[in-house]
């Protein structure tokens, strides 16, 4: 059966905007991680200082600022949870993103691809049910 060469197009464009969309979202959140990598790095660093008192330079973009150490860390343990928030924002709406992409390709949505980890909370009932 001879396919429509205009919606044949169209089937294509949208495919390859979802992907697209996906790519996007995934090299996102690559970004993302490798900015709290190393916001984690310099918690890790101000934390085993020994001299906890005093001020340290921080990077603002193009211009270095000297800010008391406690503010500092302060400062980049809120970015460190904006960026946790952020990227499990992300890796929510891909999920969603891949699954759109897959039902456009007529493929089969995937299986646990929605699951959640476990908390802390539930990882312990599950431990005290198993221990007796």
């Amino acid at each position: 059966m001879a396919r429509d060469p205009a919606f044949v197009l169209r089937y294509l464009a949208e495919v390859e905007e979802l992907a697209e969309d996906v790519l996007a979202a995934r090299q996102q959140i690559v970004d993302l991680d490798v900015k709290r990598n190393r916001n984690r790095e310099a918690l890790r660093a101000l934390h085993k200082d020994p001299e906890p008192e005093g001020k340290a330079m921080v990077c603002f973009g193009n211009m270095f600022v000297e800010l008391p150490k406690a503010r500092t860390k302060e400062m980049m343990q809120k970015d460190q949870e904006h960026l946790d928030e952020e990227i499990n924002k992300l890796r929510k709406e891909l999920r969603v993103k891949v699954n759109r992409l897959y039902e456009a390709q007529g493929k089969a949505e995937l299986k646990g691809f929605n699951l959640n980890p476990m908390t802390a909370e539930e990882m312990k009932l599950i431990n005290r049910i198993l221990e007796g």
